[in-house]
C-alpha cells in the first residue's frame, strides 16, 4: 500500500482541505500537474494522504503501488477483485466487501519502493 486517499466531491474540496490540515495539523499543496489531488503532508507517516477531487460520492480509498499493474491487477483478481474501470495507467478495483482500490504504477522515490515493496513468489 502507497496511498490513502479522502475522496471528496470537487464542489467540497476547498471545505475538506481545511478540516483535514486543521484536524491533523499538517501542510497541504497540490501536485504539480495534479489538481485533482491535495496532499496532506506528514497526515499518515510513511505512507501518502490525499484529498481527491471526484464527481461522485465521499468515500475512502487505498492505493497499491506497483511495478507491474497488469501483474498485480491479476493476482488482485484471482484474490476475489472486479475491476471498476482505468485512467492514465491505473486501474481501479472493487475488493470482496465493496471497497474500491487503485493499482498505480511507482511513483514514490525508487529507493523507498524497492525497500519497502513485496516480492510475490511464483505459482
Amino acid at each position: 500500500m502507497s496511498t490513502f486517499l479522502i475522496d471528496v466531491h470537487r464542489d467540497d474540496v476547498d471545505e475538506a482541505r481545511g478540516f483535514w490540515a486543521e484536524a491533523l495539523g499538517v501542510r497541504t499543496s497540490s501536485p504539480d500537474g495534479e489538481p485533482q489531488f491535495v496532499t496532506l503532508h506528514h497526515g499518515l507517516p510513511g505512507y501518502v494522504l490525499a484529498i481527491q477531487s471526484i464527481d461522485d460520492d465521499p468515500r475512502y480509498h487505498l492505493d497499491i503501488e506497483t511495478d507491474d499493474v497488469d501483474a498485480e491487477v491479476e493476482r488482485l483478481l484471482k484474490l476475489g477483485a472486479v475491476e471498476v474501470s482505468s485512467w492514465q495507467g491505473c486501474r481501479t478495483l472493487r475488493a470482496p466487501g465493496g471497497h474500491l482500490l487503485c493499482v498505480i504504477p511507482v511513483h514514490s522515490d525508487p529507493e523507498e519502493f524497492t525497500a519497502r515493496a513485496t516480492v510475490w513468489g511464483s505459482e
